[in-house]
C-alpha cells in the first residue's frame, strides 16, 4: 500500500465520502437559485437571484422559522449545560449507579424517533399538558442531552489533570478552577455539543410533529408543503442556516488557534 501505485487511493477514497456526505447540500444551495417554472422544485430550469432578493414572498416560511431557530438555540443551551455536567460527574467521580446511569444516558439515542415520540405524546397527555411551544422543547432537550454528555464526555477523558492541581497548589477553589482552567480546556466539546444540539434540534421532524400540537416548525412546515411544491425559499433558507452554522463554527475555531499560540 505504501508504493507509488497506490498513493491515489486514499485521496480518492476521501474524496468520495466527501463527496457522499456534501451532495445533499450542494443540491439545496444550487436549487435555491433556480428558475422555478411549476410547483415543483426538482428539475433545474436556470439560474436566477430572485429568490434570494425576496426571501419572505412565502409569509408561512419566517413564522416557521421563528419556532425553529428559538427551539433549537435553547435546547442546545440547556442540554449543553445539563451534558457538561453530567460528563464531568461520569468521567471524575465514582458513585452507586454509575454504570446504570451511562446506559440510560445512550437510551435516546438507541431508541427510534416513532418511539420516543409517542412515549412523549403520551406522558404529556397522561399530565394533561397541551402540546405546543414548551412540549416541543421538553422533549428535545431530553434527546440532546445524550449527545451532548458523548460530546463533552470524550473531551474531558482526553486531557490530564496536572493543570487543575497546579491552579489549586496556587490557591484557586473550585470555581476559579472550573471557570479559569477546566472550562476552556473543554470549551472545544463544549461548543461542539452545542452546535450538534442546535442542528439536531432544528431538522428534528419525527419527535416535534408529535409533540408540537398547533405550532409548526420549519421541519413541519417544509413536509406539509412538499404535497403542493416546496417553494425555492425554503431551499434559501436552509442555505443560510447553513452557512451561518458553518461560519460560526470556522470563526470559532480560528479563534481557538490564534489563543493557542499566544499561550505557546
Amino acid at each position: 500500500m505504501r508504493g507509488s501505485r497506490f498513493r491515489w487511493l486514499l485521496p480518492t477514497y476521501l474524496g468520495l465520502g466527501l463527496a457522499y456526505l456534501f451532495m445533499p447540500v450542494l443540491l439545496v444551495i444550487m436549487f435555491s437559485f433556480n428558475d422555478l417554472r411549476g410547483r415543483f422544485n426538482v428539475r433545474w430550469q436556470g439560474f436566477t437571484f430572485d429568490h434570494w432578493l425576496d426571501p419572505f414572498r412565502v409569509p408561512a416560511i419566517p413564522r416557521a422559522l421563528g419556532p425553529s431557530l428559538t427551539i433549537a438555540f435553547l435546547s442546545a443551551l440547556v442540554s449543553t449545560v445539563l451534558g457538561t455536567l453530567i460528563a464531568l460527574a461520569l468521567v471524575r467521580y465514582r458513585f452507586r449507579g454509575k454504570a446504570a446511569t451511562n446506559v440510560s444516558l445512550f437510551m435516546p439515542m438507541a431508541t427510534p424517533e416513532v418511539v420516543m415520540g409517542s412515549s412523549l405524546l403520551a406522558l404529556f397527555v397522561a399530565v394533561q399538558a397541551a402540546t405546543g411551544f414548551v412540549t416541543i422543547l421538553i422533549a428535545h432537550i431530553l434527546f440532546n442531552i445524550s449527545y451532548a454528555v458523548a460530546t463533552v464526555r470524550a473531551r474531558i477523558a482526553g486531557y490530564e489533570r496536572d493543570l487543575e492541581e497546579a491552579a489549586m497548589d496556587l490557591y484557586a477553589d473550585e470555581w476559579q478552577t472550573f471557570r479559569r482552567v477546566t472550562l476552556p480546556m473543554i470549551m472545544p466539546g463544549v461548543f461542539a455539543a452545542f452546535l450538534l444540539g442546535f442542528a439536531l434540534s432544528f431538522d428534528d421532524f419525527v419527535i416535534s410533529n408529535f409533540t408540537a400540537g398547533s405550532v409548526q416548525t420549519f421541519p413541519l412546515y417544509v413536509w406539509g408543503a412538499a404535497r403542493r411544491g416546496i417553494p425555492p425559499q425554503v431551499n434559501v433558507w436552509g442555505t443560510v442556516v447553513f452557512l451561518v452554522t458553518v461560519t460560526v463554527m470556522l470563526l470559532y475555531l480560528r479563534w481557538q488557534r490564534r489563543s493557542a499560540l499566544k499561550r505557546a
